[in-house]
């Protein structure tokens, strides 16, 4: 028997791949994390399924229960918000059923960035401006910040950066920034991106805190974006369109 990580996309519940609904309606389990995937996605489950909110549970709690359930006969779907790549402990589970010998697959998600980015209608890597996207944090009581990696230090790239976990400490944020992108610099945060309640905030670095105070309170899942490439529209083309642009699929027009 299986248990089917499965990134559960941003909140929009047809956002999750045709790949991950189909695991979900064939599994007989699902454990869903509560307190971010939504419960429309629940709708694809089998009639009598056991569901369960895994938001109170502490690991050994959820690895119990994949042991029950695996032992039983019966595979697990297991939803995580977004995509399972960056920040959804699914490192810790996959240690721990590689010692059960629990066999699983991983179907990836929809990224909050990009769905942030979507909701923006920004394209974040502009000819010219900027051709990196970092996706980092700052420290927060689940998980540290290895010494090495900073705000500050990916900031003097110039690229654009998708800040996650973070909204608390804006203020922190903004002021290892500002050095380095100015304060004209424009920043994006996107509160619930796709949710029904998505809301936006746009200013510069050196508004944005203000801006974001007087749109309402704003906690947890929302996501600081910064850079040139969100808000310029003085770029070159991409060459790749360009009629005299020669690749595999198609040889220059002069030809």
């Amino acid at each position: 028997m299986t248990v089917h990580f499965i990134g559960a996309g941003p909140g929009a519940a047809d956002l999750i791949t045709v790949r991950g609904r189909d695991l979900i309606a064939q599994s007989p389990v699902c454990l869903y994390a509560g307190s971010l995937v939504p419960r429309a996605l629940l709708q694809y489950c089998p009639q009598d399924a056991r569901i369960v909110d895994t938001a109170p549970l502490a690991l050994d709690d959820i690895i119990d229960i994949m042991r029950e359930e695996t032992a039983a006969g019966r595979d697990i779907a297991r939803l995580h918000s977004g995509d399972l790549a960056i920040w959804s402990a699914l490192g810790e589970q996959l240690r721990r059923l590689d010692d059960a010998g629990i066999a699983y697959t991983v179907t990836p998600g929809v990224p909050a960035f990009s769905a942030a980015a979507a909701a923006l209608r920004r394209e974040l890597t502009l000819p010219g401006v900027a051709q990196t996207v970092v996706l980092t944090r700052t420290p927060g009581r689940a998980s540290t910040m290895p010494p090495r990696e900073t705000l500050s230090a990916y900031a003097a790239t110039g690229a654009t950066l998708a800040v996650h976990l973070s909204i608390h400490v804006l203020d922190e944020v903004v002021e290892q920034l500002m050095p380095h992108y100015g304060s004209d610099c424009p920043v994006a945060v996107v509160y619930r991106a796709t949710w029904p309640d998505e809301r936006i905030v746009r200013s510069t670095l050196s508004g944005i805190t203000a801006a974001l105070a007087s749109s309402g309170p704003v906690e947890r899942t929302a996501l600081i974006l910064v850079g040139p490439a969100l808000g310029s529209d003085d770029f070159p083309n991409s060459a790749l369109y360009s009629k005299d642009y020669e690749r595999r699929f198609r040889r220059g027009l002069h030809d």
